[in-house]
């Protein structure tokens, strides 16, 4: 019973779905995964050992994409049994309807009558967290799994893939390595202040350590704030593909990040968390790993869920402190060495 899956348009919610692909590769190890996504996903696609190939669809945030998605849809028909609908949007539920698979699962939605054909009820009081979302749709019944069930992502970084990278990017592995996420793709109410992660990195490798940056070409600005005057400090922002993010952050001995998807992707690599949350909630989309330090303020406004703050404020995350988080980074970093031991 070949299976499509309809994956998320997020970094995030990709990583967080491949606890769905090892859960249906748990219960079907000789049934193969194929997933439908944006082309930047490939990169992250081909680390998950459960995923045969990703269909790239090429349609933009907010685009419907009709002509895309028939064209696609026609070049799969024959090849499934099985249809997995994760987002809930109308348009997604598009794709395997035009390959006529038999059985395409998914919640109601956006009124997607019709184009699914086995129609699964949301209670977000009783699937509270994105992950459970995902994992019910590849169960029977609707019902989140215990903790202790959930299958924690696990993204593959060879030796030889670092090698490369350290040589294409000149990175010196003498120090020990702390990557910084300064960005989230959703907003700026996500998102610690650039001071701070200045005058973290400035700790940080006053410490013996170096800091790499790693985001998006749209924080390349932030970056160079952050690593300015800083020895052992390197900005990567937009000089990586996503595959090479991976390596990079495969090698880090801890990271500091907003909610993001390389949040997620540091947790699906095992690197120790230190997770700051603004306007949204580790109740939905806690990093999926249990070396993690979650970091956020109980204020009545708090979590909004807004791309940018409705005060114009932003407390929830300026009232977390660079000595909060340098206190818990040394924490987090304890902990793990003497596990090690």
């Amino acid at each position: 019973m070949n299976t499509l899956i309809i994956g998320p348009a997020w970094v995030g919610d990709m990583v967080m779905a491949q606890s769905l692909f090892i859960l249906l590769n748990q219960r079907y190890p000789d049934v193969p995964i194929d997933v439908v996504a944006p082309a930047w996903s490939a990169g992250l696609l081909e680390r998950m050992p459960q995923v045969r190939r990703t269909v790239s669809l090429n349609v933009s945030h907010g685009q419907l994409g009709l002509g895309e998605r028939r064209r696609v849809g026609n070049s799969l028909r024959n090849n499934y049994e099985r249809a997995i609908v994760l987002p809930t949007t109308w348009k997604s539920a598009l794709v395997p309807w035009f390959a006529r698979i038999p059985v395409r699962t998914g919640f109601l939605g956006e009124m997607r009558y019709g184009l699914l054909t086995d129609i699964r009820d949301l209670d977000k009081s009783v699937l509270s967290m994105t992950v459970h979302r995902y994992l019910a749709l590849g169960q029977d019944k609707p019902e989140p799994l215990p903790p202790a069930h959930i299958p924690q992502p696990h993204l593959v970084s060879s030796h030889e893939q670092q090698d490369l990278l350290c040589e294409k990017y000149t990175l010196d592995t003498t120090r020990p390595a702390c990557v910084l996420f300064p960005g989230a793709e959703y907003g700026p109410a996500k998102q610690w202040p650039i001071e701070y992660f200045a005058e973290l990195a400035a700790r940080l490798t006053e410490d013996g350590k170096q800091v790499w940056v790693i985001g998006s070409a749209k924080d390349h600005e932030a970056g160079e704030r952050i690593c300015a005057a800083k020895e052992f400090a390197f900005n990567l922002c937009g000089k990586t593909s996503l595959s090479e993010a991976i390596d990079a952050v495969a090698m880090a001995k801890v990271a500091i990040t907003n909610d993001s998807g390389l949040m997620h992707v540091a947790a699906a690599l095992d690197v120790p968390v230190v997770a700051l949350y603004g306007s949204s909630s580790p109740e939905k989309t806690p990093p999926l790993t249990d070396k993690k330090v979650i970091l956020r303020q109980e204020l009545d406004c708090a979590p909004c869920f807004e791309r940018s703050c409705p005060l114009g404020h932003t407390d929830c995350l300026r009232s977390i402190s660079v000595d909060t988080v340098w206190e818990q980074v040394g924490l987090i970093s304890d902990v793990i060495l003497r596990a090690k031991v």
